[in-house]
């Protein structure tokens, strides 16, 4: 693994969170709200993806982490900027009809839209979680401007403490890993992130996630102990697990964090954007990621969003790329029949 620091790692390891991200969420969502059981009956092992047909579809995970990388090039040193155009970028994203918005999201656009403040809502969910990476990849070497830029985000929907602790812990990994992970180890690295938690709930539950990986428990343990809800308290310890016990090798990573089912495609979001942030771009699988759907918030956009940010992060003027707002509008349309034929086949017991 390269070390960090020059401008060809920068992008490299923008582009390894971002593209990171959508793997996790595309392998994860058609095992969304299932059991570790029904994910072996109906899929096997989830190490290619299975929502429809052989290409892979991101959901909410990854869109918003594109609309923060989008808002964080346009104010990349104005917190306050840098909020109000992730804010309106939500509301817009939201008149979209995404699929797989969370409640405290969803509840957060419509306060956007009503003008009401504060927007976020007092919920423990890992909304926030899910789409701070890339802030910890950009700010790796600006601890104060991460956490600052970090906490505010997770606020925007989340204000419950446990949620914007996970949101910084998140961020605080994927900077580690970026700035230490030639030269320690993934304990190590796990350990410094710890210290950004503050809140006793979390921590404890990271810790108890840390002792199982550390004592070589297996996924099905791990699920049981620590829980693969959308709860911020489950998702974050189990995602834990999963990076400190299989996070060296990506694939079998991945394939075990969201093959356990539950909030699978936000636990394989968080886990695939560390992934990418400690390994870069060149560790991911490039035949799968190939494969996810190339429309809005897919690879080349993804890809357009790191090259400008790390543009942005050696101080050149770089045009901040956009995504379709028609195109989104109608692969939404055109996927919400598969969605919710999927949401209700998920009831049966075969």
């Amino acid at each position: 693994m390269r070390s960090a620091g020059g401008p060809t790692d920068s992008t490299d390891r923008l582009t390894g969170v971002l593209l990171g991200t959508a793997l996790g969420d595309a392998l994860g969502l058609p095992a969304e709200g299932m059991s570790a059981q029904a994910v072996v009956r109906r899929f096997g092992r989830l190490d290619r993806f299975r929502l429809l047909g052989k290409t892979g579809y991101v959901s909410d995970d990854t869109e918003q982490a594109a609309l923060v990388a989008q808002s964080l090039a346009r104010y990349p040193d104005d917190c306050a900027g840098f909020i109000r155009a992730f804010r309106r970028s939500l509301l817009c994203w939201f008149c979209r009809l995404p699929w797989g918005i969370g409640l405290a999201t969803l509840r957060s656009c419509l306060r956007i839209a009503a003008r009401i403040s504060p927007s976020g809502v007092m919920s423990a969910g890992n909304g926030a979680a899910m789409r701070t990476a890339v802030i910890g990849v950009y700010f790796h070497d600006r601890p104060e401007e991460r956490r600052l830029f970090g906490r505010h985000l997770a606020e925007v929907t989340h204000l419950d403490p446990r949620a914007v602790d996970g949101a910084l812990y998140v961020a605080e990994l994927a900077a580690v890993a970026v700035t230490e992970g030639a030269r320690v180890s993934f304990e190590d690295i796990q350990q410094q992130a710890r210290c950004v938690v503050k809140n006793p709930e979390l921590g404890q539950a990271i810790d108890v996630a840390r002792e199982l990986a550390l004592t070589g428990a297996g996924t099905d343990e791990a699920v049981r102990i620590c829980g693969n809800s959308g709860f911020v308290v489950h998702t974050v310890p189990f995602a834990t697990f999963c990076f400190l016990r299989y996070g060296h090798d990506v694939m079998l990573c991945l394939t075990e964090a969201v093959s356990v089912g539950g909030d699978a495609d936000s636990v394989g979001a968080i886990m695939g954007g560390w992934l990418g942030a400690v390994h870069g771009e060149a560790a991911l699988p490039a035949a799968l990621v190939g494969q996810i759907h190339d429309g809005p918030f897919g690879p080349t956009h993804l890809r357009a969003l790191a090259a400008c940010l790390a543009q942005v992060k050696a101080g050149k003027a770089a045009p901040v790329p956009r995504y379709s707002v028609v195109g989104a509008l109608a692969r939404n349309l055109a996927l919400y029949p598969v969605i919710l034929g999927h949401g209700f086949r998920r009831l049966l017991p075969w």
